[in-house]
């Protein structure tokens, strides 16, 4: 099995050697050479990963022999410098039956190549948000592995080892995917339908009491459209004040403000991961202005978006395209 890796600058380093080191044990498992990989940029030069390691390729994307598999690998703001003629190198090897995929922000290159009309793809949890808000006709999911026909999208770096181990199942048998796991220590195998582990989400806390979880469940599906409290009690069939009750019990907040920390949660994901303006940002978190926005955005991260897309940035790649810089 030959499978790519296309990187983009700022690449996630973990999720190339999430799945490289488990097939190359596989092959020191089996004493063959099962599974070969090649490592592809769009022009064939040097790539810098967000850990600031560079990595030279074997290949530009426009000389990519026939592969079995193609991963693309980048971030939210990944493009590339060629659309028209990458963009068709990756049709052209949809052509001839290999399955393209991507692993964690790499997704966001693969729909943005137009590959995905019509397929599920996996998005990692703190994506979500500007995944929804920039490609709405896109099913999207928080499996950790996503695995529709000809199209393969993992959400991590672990979910990239899981898929790892899925491959050399298929190809080399459940004990060999076993022996692969547990020399890397990695205790638990997912597959398909298996969601995402999202730390400290609050709608996600298995500690909530039901009443509070049910709400923070209508909370997170109204983030846009935002929802009272008032409503939120009419659904549940209690009182306004039996919520006020139970989230103070909780989590030490009223309602609305745990309501207000996952809209601005939404937010940062927005001005992280896309391009949007600050008042497109507002609109989608529930504001009709800017203005308490940037109050609440302040008040819950202590920078406004602005100084925050400048901060993030002043960590990233000279020259990286993830996250916007204006």
């Amino acid at each position: 099995m030959q499978i790519g890796f296309l990187v983009f600058p700022g690449f996630p380093m973990a999720c190339l050697t999430s799945v490289i080191e488990p097939l190359r044990a596989a092959n020191e498992i089996a004493e063959a050479d099962v599974f070969g990989w090649h490592l592809v940029s769009e022009t064939g030069q040097r790539t810098v990963s967000s850990a600031r390691v560079a990595f030279d390729p074997d290949m530009a994307l426009a000389d990519v022999p026939d592969l079995d598999i193609l991963f693309l690998l980048g971030a939210p703001g990944s493009v590339f410098q060629m659309p028209r003629q990458s963009d068709g190198a990756l049709r052209r090897l949809d052509r001839e039956g290999a399955v393209l995929g991507a692993i964690s922000g790499g997704v966001f290159p693969l729909v943005r190549a137009g590959v995905m009309a019509g397929y599920r793809c996996s998005v990692h949890w703190c994506y979500e948000t500007a995944f929804s808000s920039a490609f709405p006709e896109i099913e999207m999911t928080d499996d950790v592995i996503t695995m529709d026909r000809r199209r393969y999208t993992v959400s991590g770096a672990a979910s990239a080892f899981d898929l790892a181990l899925r491959l050399i199942e298929d190809r080399l048998g459940a004990d060999t995917a076993h022996e692969v796991a547990c020399w890397f220590q990695h205790p638990t195998a997912r597959g398909e339908g298996i969601r995402q582990n999202v730390p400290m989400r609050p709608v996600a806390s298995p500690d909530l009491p039901d009443l509070v979880a049910r709400a923070a469940s209508l909370f997170a599906d109204r983030i846009e459209d935002t929802i009272s409290v008032a409503e939120v009690a009419e659904r549940l069939h209690v009182t306004p004040r039996q919520i006020e009750r139970a989230f103070k019990k909780a989590t030490g907040h009223s309602p609305t403000h745990y309501y207000r920390a996952m809209r601005m949660k939404a937010a940062r994901q927005l001005v992280l991961y896309s391009r949007d303006t600050t008042l497109s940002i507002a609109q989608a978190v529930g504001y009709s202005s800017a203005t308490p926005l940037l109050t609440h955005y302040r008040a819950a991260f202590g920078v406004t978006p602005q100084e925050d897309r400048r901060r993030i940035n002043s960590f990233r790649v000279q020259g990286d395209v993830p996250l916007p810089s204006a």
